[in-house]
């Protein structure tokens, strides 16, 4: 299993609890995008804005810049559409696909300042359930003035999704031993990733050529196009300052407001990124333990150290004697694989902990169900076994593309002896994490790792969390120097991204800078 991307969205009775549920479960539905002219459209631009808004960078996509949305009710008030883009950049006169778009209009139309674009993250969440969560991702103030637009990267959910594996085959490859421990655990580990990238060349279709960032970044450039935005105001949280700053390098005179949240650096190599984030999954869970313990009666212990030990204990004893499971459709035992998804899970808000905690009492007595429900959470699974969307599939389709891997069995035997030296819990799961990418069906048709300077932009506002799991607050900093102009936000605390989490600071600061262009001083922290 690969860990990696933002889980940020959900309508809950508190901001908190919505976004632990965004975080492992993006489920509303959005229906009725059609492409029927809504009566919701924002102000007309005057001509000298509309001609440079849709000036395309290059004539032959010309079609694709001057398109105008069709905006269409669907659920809650939103606004939906379809973005017609190419399936290949290079061939901009062949095959198309359809991106679908939803709009939550600013609340106070008058008032309005343009579009927010948002992206959730993943690679693979799903911008148009993000951005139907507006009032949960973005604060009273954004909303007042800018609409909240979301879009399906192409591949993921609503647009042209692709598909690997049906929801069985995909519950026995999540579910598989993810740290195997000899040569022949080694060799089965290998054949289930190849046989899974095969399948992806077999099933996904054409578009798997072209499901690199770079690509929904030049497909984000048009979108910005269509909304009729002079420069494109962004919030991309984990993946999605990853595409963000991807957009920010190819168009750094299109970039406007731009807050990039929990960052994940560009010219990171595929080991340095599953490197990096079993660093960030073992700072997070030792929080996890040192805050379980300080409450009392922790069922793992008395102290961090043997909380660990006994942690990395229970998930070894998983893969040789899984626990049942009960209530689903299919799944019956939880393995090592679903255990460690379920806590991993946990780890992308401190408001999981409780409920984690709960869930090791459950099954250090010997039931899997609590455990496994935080995987299926993680997973976007339901328990009629059926998947949300196809996220745990596209983010193959999506990081394969950006940083190719290796097809060599020691490579993944050293990385995971590295990896176990500075994260003993999360090491080698985080080192054969990403063996599909391996053996890979299609060539990459991106420029694979690379610094990014954006220069030409306006300020650009990166945001790191101090003990994030997921994309650690080193990568953050890193960004931040790597811009031209790039400026640095600092959130101490635990959890994944930053902005309307639980900080007022940090919320008031992005709040300021969206509205006012006001960018915080050097090294500020919250």
């Amino acid at each position: 299993m690969k860990v990696t991307g933002a889980r940020h969205t959900g309508k809950g009775a508190t901001r908190a609890g919505a976004l632990v549920a965004a975080a492992m479960a993006l489920s509303l539905a959005v229906a009725g995008c059609t492409s029927v002219v809504g009566a919701d459209e924002p102000p007309p631009l005057d001509p000298s804005q509309k001609a440079a808004a849709q000036k395309p960078p290059k004539p032959d996509l010309s079609r694709y810049y001057s398109q105008q949305l069709k905006w269409s009710g669907c659920e809650d008030g939103d606004q939906c559409a379809r973005l017609t883009v190419p399936v290949d950049y290079a061939k901009p006169g062949g095959a198309t696909i359809q991106l679908a778009v939803l709009k939550v209009p600013a609340k106070k139309p008058s008032n309005r300042l343009g579009s927010l674009v948002v992206n959730p993250g993943g690679p693979g969440g799903s911008g148009v359930q993000y951005a139907s969560y507006a009032d949960y991702i973005v604060s009273s103030k954004i909303r007042q003035v800018y609409d909240v637009v979301g879009f399906d990267p192409r591949g993921v959910g609503r647009s042209a999704p692709i598909t690997c594996y049906d929801d069985s085959q995909m519950d026995k490859y999540l579910g598989a031993d993810p740290t195997p421990d000899d040569r022949a655990e080694e060799q089965t580990t290998f054949a289930n990733a190849k046989a899974f990238a095969n399948a992806c060349g077999a099933n996904a279709g054409p578009l798997l050529a072209h499901m690199s960032t770079e690509d929904a970044a030049k497909d984000m450039d048009i979108l910005r196009a269509a909304l009729g935005e002079p420069k494109l105001t962004y919030l991309g949280k984990s993946y999605g300052t990853f595409l963000g700053a991807t957009y920010a390098g190819l168009f750094p005179k299109k970039v406007g407001r731009f807050v990039l949240d929990g960052v994940v650096p560009p010219d990171l190599t595929g080991e340095q990124m599953d490197k990096g984030q079993a660093e960030g999954f073992e700072r997070a869970t030792r929080a996890y333990v040192q805050d379980c313990v300080g409450e009392g009666d922790c069922p793992l212990g008395n102290s961090v150290d043997a909380g660990m030990n006994r942690l990395r204990d229970f998930l070894a004893q998983l893969d040789a004697h899984p626990l049942p499971v009960t209530g689903d459709a299919r799944v019956t035992k939880l393995t090592e694989g679903w255990g460690s998804m379920g806590v991993a899970a946990a780890m992308y808000d401190q408001g999981s902990w409780g409920i984690l905690t709960d869930a090791l009492s459950s099954a250090f007595k010997g039931e899997g169900t609590p455990l496994m429900q935080l995987a299926d959470q993680y997973a976007e699974r339901n328990s009629n076994g059926s998947y949300s969307n196809n996220m745990m599939q596209s983010i193959y389709a999506v990081n394969c593309m950006d940083r190719p891997g290796s097809d060599q069995l020691s490579a993944y035997e050293s990385r995971a002896k590295s990896f176990s030296a500075v994260a003993p819990t999360w090491g080698d799961f985080l080192a054969w994490g990403s063996v599909p990418c391996g053996f890979w069906p299609v060539a990459p048709d991106s420029p694979g790792p690379h610094q990014i300077t954006a220069k030409g932009s306006g300020p650009i506002l990166v945001l790191g969390t101090t003990r994030d799991p997921a994309t650690p607050y080193e990568w953050s900093v890193r960004l931040a120097k790597q811009l031209a102009n790039g400026h640095l936000l600092t959130f101490d605390g635990d959890g994944h991204t930053a902005y309307m989490r639980s900080n007022r600071c940090v919320d008031d600061t992005v709040d300021a800078y969206l509205l006012h262009d006001s960018v915080p001083a050097s090294a500020k922290r919250c």
